[in-house]
């Protein structure tokens, strides 16, 4: 009789613990991220009775359920924040706390703090990879995702020009359509903006132009040195020399007056083997310029791409990349202890988690400017909150009839 007392106390107990862990899943019915919990119970051993076959079996009722985070997918909204992303497919976000504890999540709310670290909104920091020098290493060990804020740009020296553009080959020597210019805009080592002229002149031979391509005269304290040359194209009006294997020609322009570096800067005529200059019987005219410089600028934003790049924006333009986000995945992820926050730690049971950058090695992609939904299903829960209702009332039933036979036990002595 008092085995089945306890037995229907340990029934109460079980569906106390299930029904705190449904009141836990629609508390996060919101929670970005979250990976709902589900029981599974577990009965105790059985003792036998009447005989050494087993043929009379009493349970000792109920273990102490144990929780089981399902990590399925969950749903994609789209967010607001310039840094928030998603995760589409297995892995975790690494994030490191202020006392240095690993943790991982699928909470993709990320923003910047003072120090340009990139950290979830209860400060734990972000783990990947920082540019340094402007260069990204994916393959050096992860840290701190630290991206530059409130800092200028320093200018970049155009090394490389080109310019996209058709030749007329109804042109006559001499006559107004025989000559054509074009420009383009090139910075010095100082961010400071030069305009260079490409002049092109029909000379008397059949499919053949002269060029010249320089500075103005008073960006230098000498005479300027224009490269000079001759373009020579086919019967079907495709460049042909300088040959697409030729080295470059080389812009230069040396003693600036601003104090500048002298630019060397390499004028390409050919995209691989593709040429960029051509000859076709319609009007003399530009399609599109190039160049690799650009001027000292402020920074104007930094935001998440797709694929875990970090790009910071700055007023001239340009973006950079200037961090890459790392990605942890393990084969028992299920394993994982919540710790708040929403993030997880390392269970005793949980795989080595293996780092790398996303949409690789069966980590998931990377989509920026969306967030994870909660898994809760509140039709489900609801459900689960009934069954355990109803378990939790038919074990106190079983404790209030154990209770009324006791009495009636007691009773048969008066």
């Amino acid at each position: 009789m008092f085995t089945s007392f306890n037995t229907a106390l340990s029934g109460l107990n079980a569906n106390t613990m299930a029904i705190d862990v449904v009141g836990n899943n629609l508390a996060n019915l919101n929670t970005t991220g979250f990976k709902a919990g589900t029981m599974s119970f577990h009965d105790l051993v059985s003792q036998s009775i009447g005989g050494l076959n087993g043929s009379t079996q009493v349970g000792f009722g109920v273990d102490v359920p144990i929780t089981i985070h399902t990590f399925t997918q969950g749903a994609t909204q789209s967010a607001t924040g310039p840094l928030d992303a998603a995760i589409q497919g297995d892995g975790f976000f690494i994030v490191k706390t202020p006392g240095g504890a690993t943790q991982y999540s699928r909470d993709g709310t990320f923003e910047v703090d003072a120090k340009g670290q990139v950290i979830t909104p209860t400060g734990e920091m972000l783990q990947g990879w920082s540019a340094t020098n402007g260069v990204l290493n994916t393959n050096a060990a992860i840290g701190n995702i630290v991206v530059p804020i409130g800092t200028l740009a320093a200018p970049i020296a155009t090394q490389n020009a080109s310019v996209s553009l058709n030749l007329d080959a109804s042109a006559i020597n001499g006559s107004a359509n025989g000559t054509f210019s074009t420009s383009e805009q090139v910075y010095d080592s100082l961010g400071i903006a030069h305009i260079a002229t490409f002049t092109f002149t029909k000379t008397a031979t059949a499919n053949q132009w002269n060029y010249s391509v320089g500075l103005p005269a008073a960006d230098t304290t000498g005479a300027p040195t224009p490269v000079t040359g001759t373009l020579t194209f086919d019967a079907s009006g495709n460049l042909t020399a300088p040959a697409a294997t030729a080295a470059p020609l080389v812009i230069k322009a040396t003693g600036l007056v601003d104090g500048a570096a002298d630019l060397n800067i390499n004028w390409n005529l050919y995209k691989g083997a593709t040429p960029l200059i051509t000859q076709f019987a319609e009007p003399s005219n530009p399609s599109a310029v190039s160049q690799d410089g650009a001027a000292s600028a402020n920074l104007t934003g930094v935001a998440m791409a797709n694929g875990g790049l970090i790009m910071a924006s700055y007023s001239n333009g340009k973006q950079v990349q200037v961090g890459q986000v790392a990605l942890a995945s393990m084969r028992n992820p299920q394993s994982l202890v919540a710790v708040g926050h929403n993030d997880y730690q390392v269970g005793g049971l949980t795989s080595d988690p293996v780092v790398g950058l996303p949409n690789t090695g069966g980590r998931g992609f990377v989509q920026a400017g969306a967030l994870e939904s909660s898994t809760v299903d509140i039709a489900k829960e609801f459900t689960s909150l009934i069954v355990y209702q109803r378990g939790y009332q038919a074990n106190a039933k079983v404790i209030t009839t154990v209770d009324q036979l006791s009495q009636d036990t007691i009773n048969l002595k008066q």
